[in-house]
């Protein structure tokens, strides 16, 4: 087995939002077979409504900067006033990050402020964004999910440089769409038609043909680094596709591209990204590529 390629994290943004939703995030780092040379910085971003509570702020970052001290990696920390997402753009902006980091409550409690602020990030920035959710016990599972567009490869090239713990495995998924369908231009827009059913099973048939020669080339890259994988080809709507998987598969992190192929499914996949951040039973690790 060929050894892993050496990682490339070198400069991490952590965001601590100045609750114990850090504490995961850090302990998710931890695990990581991150260089010691690698420096972590912790960012916290108090609003002007939290301008009477500096007292708390600087409490707060004290306690992350003593979860910090237990990793090997370099750590500093930095207290910053403004608004989440404009800061934290505004910061990486300056700093380039190889990654950023942000800790989350569990599925179906991050859709308040810090879901949206994540949400912005992830396809507001250029930078891949760890989104790490509560409960987080060890990283031993990772869901791959790939579609052969740029943003896919850019994607799994990230992955192969990332530090993964040797003992982790990948499961590489690709979500066909749920039936074919001739798209046809009326008076008001675009229609669907159905197929004939053997031109539909026929196609069918390619279409499941051509996801297992993209699973199979993305394993045989993947394994060239010498990951642990294997593969899955589901058919249906894509995020919950990829959320049943990761709930029955017990996942530990989901890995996808911010878009997809094409002007349409880029779109579509866009939402798939959004949705995964808001709503997947464990962490997430979207992947931009870069301009």
């Amino acid at each position: 087995m060929i050894a892993p390629a050496q990682n490339r994290l070198f400069n991490i943004l952590l965001t601590d939002d100045g609750s114990l939703n850090v504490r995961p995030a850090i302990q998710l780092m931890a695990d990581l077979p991150i260089d010691s040379k690698c420096l972590v910085t912790a960012l916290r971003v108090f609003t002007p409504f939290e301008s009477t509570e500096y007292a708390t702020v600087v409490a707060n970052a004290e306690r992350t900067k003593n979860l910090l001290q237990s990793c090997n990696f370099q750590f500093e920390s930095e207290i910053v006033l403004g608004y989440p997402t404009e800061t934290i753009i505004e910061y990486a902006t300056q700093h380039n990050p190889d990654l950023i980091v942000m800790g989350a409550k569990g599925a179906g409690m991050f859709t308040g402020l810090l879901g949206s602020v994540a949400a912005n990030i992830v396809h507001s920035g250029v930078w891949p964004v760890l989104i790490v959710r509560q409960p987080y016990k060890s990283l031993k599972k990772i869901l791959l999910v790939t579609d052969g567009s740029a943003h896919s490869q850019a994607t799994c090239n990230f992955l192969t440089n990332f530090p993964i713990p040797s003992d982790a495995s990948v499961e590489i998924m690709y979500v066909l769409p749920e039936s074919p369908a001739y798209f046809a231009v009326e008076p008001f827009g675009m229609a669907m038609i159905a197929m004939p059913p053997l031109e539909e099973q026929e196609l069918m048939q390619k279409q499941e043909n051509d996801g297992m020669n993209l699973l199979n080339a993305v394993q045989n890259l993947l394994q060239e680094h010498g990951l642990q994988t294997s593969t899955v080809l589901t058919r249906g709507d894509p995020s919950s596709q990829i959320i049943k998987i990761a709930s029955e598969h017990q996942c530990d992190l989901i890995v996808c591209g911010s878009h997809g192929a094409g002007n349409l499914t880029g779109l579509l996949l866009g939402s798939v990204s959004r949705d995964l951040v808001l709503n997947a039973p464990c962490s997430v690790l979207v992947v931009r590529k870069q301009p």
